[in-house]
């Protein structure tokens, strides 16, 4: 196994193309005051695997790809079906 950083987040976004935004979530207890902090964080990761929005992702770090991107998706842990309910027209 190499040593790059893997992190695992909930895709936010994917308007972009082959890009999508991922979001970090943490929660620890402050050191002092014994308080529940949670923290969250936004990166934008290079998408090969047409991910969905709610999709739970594996990010693993590389190269820098452009400006902002220097993590790539690596596998899609949990899957977000569309659950949606489409109304019945004349239904009340």
């Amino acid at each position: 196994m190499n040593t790059r950083r893997r992190l695992t987040g909930v895709v936010a976004s994917n308007k972009m193309m082959k890009t999508v935004i991922v979001e970090i979530s943490r929660s620890y207890r402050h050191p002092l005051y014994e308080k529940v902090v949670h923290k969250s964080k936004r990166f934008k990761v290079h998408d090969e695997l047409n991910c969905q929005v709610g999709d739970e992702v594996q990010i693993v770090e590389c190269k820098p790809i452009s400006k902002h991107k220097s993590w790539t998706v690596e596998k899609i842990l949990k899957s977000q079906e569309s659950t949606e309910e489409v109304p019945v027209v004349g239904e009340v």
